[in-house]
């Protein structure tokens, strides 16, 4: 980050810590950030071609005078009714509420974004701001969204590997802050010289994000604006993406969907008791119908994926070994598409704790007898690998040698196997129960040798993990069988 954007993240931020004082959480403040920010940008950018038009009287003029509790007001109603609008407003502003109870907060957060000239920023510096914020909400382990915040190098390397191309459409179904969707608008912005009409398509286009949450749908929305991508309309989509087929496909598919427990929904009966129904999607176009949410995102990434289409997906460690339904995915996944990378990831690298997880790629091909997949290769990031998100965070370095070893895209034929990385076949994955794809082969020195221990912060980091894991895993296990029962 340069000195500029540094110095106003921290700026910035340390109004925050003012606002705590008053109960409003790091959360809430970014969500205050989004609107105020949003409305100075686009009185900088009125009359311009692809900057949203706010009414008179709900706009940035209609705060920057105002004061006490008329200025309170006077916000309250902007968030409102800009909440009803179409398009970009509204879906920055929905369900918008104010959390500043304080009016003089209220100015000074006012005064803190009028002095800037928001707009007369490159998109990489106010971009970088405001991904600045997201980050330090992320860290916020109590009250922060570190669930939606996929570790920066590891977007980086999986964008690296998967090289995308002007003219490709991109999505990811369960977009969270879009990290993923910036990082590969970065990657085609400096990799390729776009003309005029291929920028037009890049800010109107070439992205699609969809996400359930209604706050975070707001942040992404906004986080893409600050990098030059919508304008009129959000490319982030308020939605469930499980539901229901929306009909279009992609050329590149880039996700980390939601970890954690099955799908429930929670219903009453008619004497108040509550109770928890399993919630399985119902839908055709899936081979299986089951209630873990991740094998129903896997298999909503393959139906929305264009044939010769590329996918990268960060899923947990269950959905590589599971059986039953997890087993039927494997297989037609191994058997229509190629399968030709796994990438183990280390534990530690997730502001959520108990994280064992895994990218799998892979390209979508035509049905037909043969099976599209020859051979996987599993690149182990794991095994003797001992991160911590403050004392030993993952960094580019860490990735550089499965990037390298990935080499360029459709190209798996001229990989070489090293220590970390290994091929299998297709009938050698067949041949392994359940199509178990949890595949390790490296030795923990750990087990061996008690000088090869980490240091105590990160081995006790590790026992937190896995316990956290496991109680994860218990816990998806309680709430099946009070499903059933």
């Amino acid at each position: 980050m340069n000195i500029q954007a540094s110095q106003l993240v921290q700026r910035v931020w340390n109004y925050a810590t003012v606002l705590r004082d008053d109960g409003v959480g790091y959360g809430d403040y970014v969500e205050q950030i989004t609107f105020l920010l949003f409305l100075k940008m686009a009185d900088e950018q009125a009359g311009s071609l692809n900057s949203p038009t706010v009414p008179a009287g709900k706009d940035w003029a209609s705060l920057r005078d105002l004061d006490g509790d008329a200025l309170e007001v006077q916000y309250r109603h902007v968030l409102t009714d800009l909440g009803k609008e179409p398009g970009m407003l509204g879906v920055i502003f929905k369900k918008a509420q104010n959390k500043i109870q304080n009016p003089a907060r209220l100015r000074h957060l006012v005064n803190l974004i009028d002095k800037e000239n928001w707009s007369g920023m490159g998109f990489d510096v106010k971009g970088e701001i405001y991904e600045g914020l997201l980050q330090k909400n992320a860290e916020d382990v109590k009250g922060g969204a570190g669930q939606y915040f996929t570790p920066r190098p590891l977007i980086q390397a999986i964008v690296d590997v998967v090289a995308p191309r002007p003219g490709q459409t991109i999505c990811d179904p369960a977009c969270g802050t879009a990290g993923f969707l910036l990082v590969a608008r970065d990657y085609l912005v400096q990799h390729y010289p776009l003309d005029r009409d291929q920028q037009r398509e890049l800010r109107n286009r070439t992205f699609t994000g969809y996400d359930i949450v209604d706050s975070v749908v707001r942040l992404a929305a906004m986080n893409l604006y600050l990098h030059g991508v919508g304008g009129l309309d959000s490319p982030v989509h308020n939605q469930d993406s499980l539901a229901t087929d929306p009909g279009t496909r992609f050329d590149l598919i880039l996700a980390n969907p939601p970890f954690g427990k099955k799908s429930s929904i929670t219903v009453m009966n008619e004497e108040g008791q509550t109770s928890k129904d399993s919630l399985n999607y119902e839908r055709t176009d899936f081979v299986a119908t089951t209630s873990n949410k991740q094998l129903n995102f896997v298999q909503h990434i393959y139906t929305i994926l264009k044939v010769n289409g590329t996918a990268a997906v960060v899923l947990p460690d269950n959905v590589l070994f599971e059986g039953g339904a997890g087993e039927l995915v494997r297989r037609k996944l191994l058997k229509d598409c190629n399968v030709h990378t796994l990438l183990r990831l280390p534990t530690g690298i997730f502001y959520a704790q108990g994280v064992k997880a895994n990218v799998l790629f892979f390209d979508k091909k035509t049905g037909g007898e043969t099976a599209r997949t020859s051979k996987l290769w599993v690149y182990d990031l794991r095994t003797n690998q001992h991160f911590t998100l403050k004392t030993n965070p993952l960094t580019q370095a860490h990735l550089q040698d499965f990037v390298q070893g990935y080499g360029q895209p459709g190209q798996q034929a001229s990989r070489q196997e090293t220590e970390r990385f290994k091929a299998f076949t297709y009938d050698e994955l067949l041949a392994r129960d359940k199509v178990n794809l949890d595949i390790f082969w490296l030795k923990d020195d750990t087990l061996e040798d008690s000088a090869s221990l980490p240091a105590p912060d990160v081995l006790a980091q590790e026992i937190l993990e896995n316990l956290q894991a496991a109680l994860t895993q218990f816990s998806s296990i309680a709430e099946e069988l009070e499903v059933e029962g």
